[in-house]
């Protein structure tokens, strides 16, 4: 869990954006957002099938750019 202290003397819009920075640091937000809605495994594992193919297409893509030059 998040949570910081607030300075007497500290600017409350600084203490927000330390605060938003500590939240985004610990992927709390990532991780609400995946747990948001359920997931059946096998829709979860067909996501990640795709993610892997997409990501091994654009390697091959990226070497067929270099073999060009």
């Amino acid at each position: 869990m998040a949570n910081i202290e607030v300075y007497d003397d500290e600017n409350l819009e600084k203490a927000i954006k330390r605060f938003k920075r500590k939240v985004e640091k610990e992927g709390i937000i990532r991780e609400f957002k995946r747990r948001q809605y359920f997931q059946k495994p096998s829709i979860q594992r067909h996501e990640q099938e795709k993610s892997r193919r997409r990501k091994e297409l654009k390697k091959i893509r990226k070497l067929e750019r270099k073999k060009m030059y």
